[in-house]
């Protein structure tokens, strides 16, 4: 059996809340991550779910080590590099990479675009520096934007095209893992679906792993054939996308899917009852767990 790319174990970040005064001092914590498992294949799509303040982004930062755990494993390739040096770390940069969730913000509007998409290639020093101009515009047409755009500036691009070169910029070192937070919940609608399109597409065609990071419980179906549902820092629910949307086992996945719009309900007529969840992890979880054994049948 082929060892999963990524191996996540226990993952867990707790934030310091310090109190005010002459002497700050440590008052709790808030558990932004707390006992995260999962594992990703090479080139498998994960999809992580959740509402807001769930935890997500924050763990999509600890495995591209923008973070450092509070405790846990983050095993890569079989290397835990939850707690790598920065100078351990460099190599990896090569092989995880982020698309970040604002393209107005992750871009520098200082540099040019030929800049961005090449620094990456200089620190790494992975081309020769004649080389670069003719990689930057190979990785400028494959994201689907004119390679004679290099020494445009950021501002000169729509939000669909700023996220373009931000998967460009990603794929600079050909990494074997893309961890994708939020990448298309800052644009229109109507551009939601080409950047999707060309993540498949990459995807397809590179073989490279996603975790991808989304509220948008549709465009996670469409993207992703494994689903994860975390709330309160926790993972709730992970299962196939088949069996999440159509049986979902938790409620708090229950109370997700009962807020999707139906367009089917909405011909009809009428309106689906909404789940509300006020539960937490762990009464939630045995409830589940108790509601899941009693529907087994007896041996």
């Amino acid at each position: 059996m082929t060892a999963p790319l990524l191996e996540v174990k226990d993952l867990t970040m707790h934030f310091p809340i310090r109190s005010r005064g002459i002497i700050p001092r440590t008052v709790g914590h808030v558990k932004a991550v707390d006992g995260v498992s999962f594992t990703i294949n090479a080139g498998q799509a994960l999809g992580l779910v959740g509402e807001s303040g769930s935890g997500k982004s924050t763990t999509g930062r600890l495995i591209t080590r923008l973070y450092e755990p509070t405790s846990g494993q983050i095993l890569f390739e079989g290397t835990d590099i939850a707690r790598s040096s920065a100078r351990e770390l460099k190599p990896l940069r090569r092989d995880i990479q982020m698309i970040f969730q604002d393209p107005y913000t992750s871009l520098n509007p200082r540099h040019t675009v030929g800049e961005i998409i090449g620094a990456p290639l200089e620190i790494h020093k992975l081309v020769p520096k004649e080389g670069r101009l003719r990689r930057i515009q190979e990785l400028l047409e494959i994201v689907g934007l004119n390679p004679e755009h290099y020494n445009r500036y950021p501002h000169e691009f729509s939000g669909g095209q700023r996220q373009r070169i931000g998967i460009a910029r990603a794929l600079t070192m050909s990494p074997k893992l893309l961890v994708a937070d939020e990448p298309v919940s800052a644009l229109d609608v109507s551009i939601q679906a080409q950047i999707i399109n060309l993540m498949k597409d990459l995807q397809r065609e590179m073989n490279i792993a996603f975790l991808f990071i989304a509220h948008d419980l549709a465009i996670v179906r469409h993207f992703c054939p494994q689903v994860a549902v975390m709330y309160l820092g926790k993972i709730v629910e992970n299962a196939p996308r088949e069996e999440l949307y159509s049986n979902p086992k938790h409620a708090y996945t229950q109370s997700l899917l009962s807020a999707v719009p139906d367009m089917r309900q909405a011909v009809v007529g009428g309106r689906r009852e909404r789940i509300r969840y006020t539960h937490d992890v762990e009464a939630s979880a045995a409830s589940t767990a108790a509601n899941t054994a009693a529907a087994q049948p007896s041996a």
